[in-house]
């Protein structure tokens, strides 16, 4: 392959080839960096143009396995439905692309990004983006500009530009940021808790795992970011956006291909009818938009046209359509511009009415009813154990992954009043849910244990995503579940025209469509544990990011006290909800917990129906049952035990005799306890010199016999009767 262009970035080299594959395509780039090669194509389709006002831009990423050296797993070995990675990879470059299109262009437009060769290092998403983007720019498509993307990370402190996925986990901070040389397009951003891991070696629990062994991790979390902090690492990252995005306007140039003869859909407003709606109904548009819920505000608008064409039945009714919805975005802009008021008469700062209503669903584990004005979810949550987690292979994976910390959204039709069937997961659910598990995960201390978080959207008017954020808290800690520090969300909009522009807290759905920005923030009082921002005018400036930024931190704030006060009410379901119960013991007396062999802990184990793990650094002991009366019988049991006057081990030696209790009778014998505490086996043929029929005829448990040592085998040892 001959490579037209070497671009040299921040701890990558990219090579592009332009032309040699894929000529059919309207524009196509090959990429290769380090082992890594993508190919990116985009085609127009000129025989049909779509009339409404909408890009029809699809983005399809798709990732061969044979590009490393897998076969696929499972039943069939052929590639099948998109994996999460490959959806949400996706949706972050159509998010950004889809800006660069002029108004009008209404072909439909295929984007397709297929991964031919992987390296365990490569940023899959960031050279995703760069390829498509340079299809685009080199096509015949007029699109002038270039758009990139940069990943920053935090790793010991220090900003990385650009890492490796080896830098990638060991990082606190994950900000994936796309942009021109001049503006921002969209950011995805999630943080890491910096993580002291501690692991030990006894792990029991005999739903999971029945044998002795396993691991427990202990994690300690540190949770969000700074925005003082966030803001210096945009600063950053926008230089080096300026840069790479420089350079590769410089080194495509050469390779554009002629530009396309195109005509765009001529989307041009009938003036009389603009001017008519203006003067004689505009209390009519303003009584519309003051109608909060979607389906509400369609049908006033709907019956102003109505009424309107029984006067006018030679105005053609799409043209006045056009025209009425014109009319209604002019007003909502100006208001929020002019009065500084918005259509529900809210300040620009204002959040909703908020209600939180905790198990409210009896035989859920948790559940919580989150209400912000319009906008209503309902989020459940299930615990499990570890093999509950769901089992996914990436394509830089060496193996297997489990996600034992799962949010899945679900975004039904009647939420906006629409009468559609509830098919499969959509992108847009499937990126919801991905954002929502971003902000909380950081926060979340599973301690072993698997949570499903489901968010059921029951009403929507917008930022149903930042509602299942804040309803998806309240359910952990209505199941008692541990976190650092209380997280909520808030989505941000924007209204600008020239220089003059107003940012709003909490949008509706109403500014979200008419409005300039949609910008996602989530975390706690103290920093951001996540966020997503799209733009829908072809940028925005680090200055007006740094507002809307300290204004959410405000909003969330005053979210997070409602949600303290609903916090303070939670009344557990403690008839379904698994418990679980921590405490320290004395590390001097894990020995006698587990019992030799683990005789001990698993008799507990049976006895109380719990899973027990113990840290043998600390003492930590973790309980974990199906009721709160099994944890609690088996706390006291072990706190029985190490109450006990500890009784020093003996060094047993062969021919020693010593006083013993029968503990338990068997057919082959019966174990005796010796003085302190070790267990020893009686066979039945050392009972007696006489031959022994039946041990329980001979003896009873309970009964005190003396013994005498005859020898040791491994850990065990072998008694006869003194």
């Amino acid at each position: 392959m001959k490579y037209d262009v070497k671009v040299e970035l921040k701890n990558r080299v990219e090579e592009y080839s332009f032309g040699d594959v894929a000529k059919q395509a309207n524009g196509s780039a090959w990429v290769k960096s380090g082992d890594t090669v993508i190919l990116a194509t985009v085609v127009i389709d000129e025989t049909e143009i779509v009339k409404d006002d909408f890009l029809p831009l699809t983005v399809q990423y798709i990732e061969k396995t044979y590009a490393a050296g897998k076969i696929p797993g499972g039943f069939f070995k052929r590639e099948t439905k998109p994996s999460d990675f490959e959806t949400l990879t996706s949706r972050i470059v159509d998010r950004s692309l889809r800006p660069l299109f002029p108004k009008g262009f209404g072909y439909p437009t295929q984007i397709t990004i297929m991964v031919f060769s992987v390296d365990q290092e490569s940023d899959l998403q960031v050279l995703a983006l760069n390829a498509a983007s340079a299809a685009l720019y080199t096509s015949d498509i007029d699109i002038n500009t270039v758009v990139s993307a940069v990943r920053a990370g935090k790793v010991d402190g220090k900003l990385v530009l650009n890492p490796t996925l080896s830098e990638l986990r060991e990082s606190t901070l994950d900000l994936y940021l796309s942009g021109t040389k001049d503006d921002l397009l969209m950011i995805e951003m999630r943080t890491f808790g910096s993580e002291d891991v501690e692991v030990t070696n006894v792990m029991v629990d005999p739903l999971l795992d029945p044998t002795m062994g396993g691991a427990m991790i202990t994690t300690h979390l540190s949770n969000a970011i700074s925005e003082d902090e966030l803001i210096e690492v945009f600063e950053q990252t926008q230089k080096e956006l300026f840069h790479a995005n420089s350079l590769y306007e410089e080194s495509f140039l050469h390779n554009k291909k002629e530009t396309k003869e195109i005509e765009y859909k001529a989307h041009i407003l009938n003036a009389d009818m603009v001017k008519y709606v203006k003067e004689n109904h505009l209390d009519g548009i303003r009584e519309a938009m003051h109608q909060m819920a979607k389906s509400e505000r369609s049908t006033a608008l709907r019956q102003l046209r109505k009424k309107i064409l029984l006067t006018h039945e030679e105005w053609d009714e799409v043209q006045l359509k056009d025209a009425i919805e014109s009319v209604k975005k002019e007003q909502v802009r100006s208001q929020i511009l002019d009065d500084k008021i918005r259509a529900d008469g809210r300040a620009l700062n204002e959040i909703r009415p908020i209600s939180i209503d905790t198990n409210l669903l009896p035989s859920a584990h948790s559940s919580c009813l989150f209400t912000r004005g319009q906008t209503q979810a309902l989020v459940v949550l299930t615990m499990g154990g570890p093999k509950d987690a769901q089992m996914f292979e990436g394509l830089t994976d060496d193996g297997t992954q489990n996600e034992n910390f799962m949010v899945h959204y679900n975004f039904p039709g009647f939420s906006v009043g629409e009468a559609s069937p509830i098919m499969g997961t959509k992108r847009r659910e499937l990126g919801h849910g991905n954002l929502a598990k971003r902000a909380l995960e950081p926060i979340t201390n599973l301690d072993g244990q698997t949570v499903r978080l489901v968010s059921e959207i029951l009403e929507s008017n917008g930022s149903s995503s930042m509602a299942t954020v804040c309803g998806g808290y309240m359910a952990l800690r209505a199941a008692d579940i541990d976190t650092s520090d209380t997280v909520a969300g808030i989505a941000m909009g924007m209204v600008s025209e020239g220089e003059n522009y107003a940012i709003l807290s909490d949008i509706m759905g109403l500014e979200d469509h008419d409005g300039d920005m949609d910008f996602k923030v989530t975390g706690s009082k103290e920093g951001i544990t996540a966020m997503q921002m799209d733009i829908k005018l072809g940028g925005v400036s680090l200055n007006i990011l740094k507002e809307a930024l300290y204004q959410a931190k405000e909003g969330r704030s005053h979210i997070i006290d409602i949600m303290h006060k609903a916090e303070a009410k939670i009344k557990f379901n403690d008839g379904v909800l698994p418990s679980t119960d921590y405490f320290h013991v004395d590390p001097s007396f894990i020995g006698e917990i587990i019992g030799q062999a683990g005789k001990t802990i698993r008799e507990m184990i049976e006895r109380f129906e719990v899973a027990i793990d113990i840290d043998k650094k600390d003492g930590k002991v973790k309980i974990t049952g199906k009721n709160k009366d099994g944890v609690a019988g088996a706390r006291g049991h072990i706190e029985g035990i190490v109450s006990k006057p500890k009784v020093k081990k003996i060094e047993y030696k062969v021919g020693d005799k010593y006083p013993g209790i029968v503990k338990k009778i068997v057919d082959f014998g019966a174990f005796i306890e010796l003085p302190d505490g070790t267990d020893g086996l009686l066979h039945i043929s050392k009972i007696s010199k006489d031959r022994v029929e039946k041990v329980s005829d001979v003896l009873s448990e309970g009964e005190e016999i003396a013994i005498e040592i005859l020898e040791f085998k491994g850990n065990k040892i072998s008694l006869g009767r003194a």
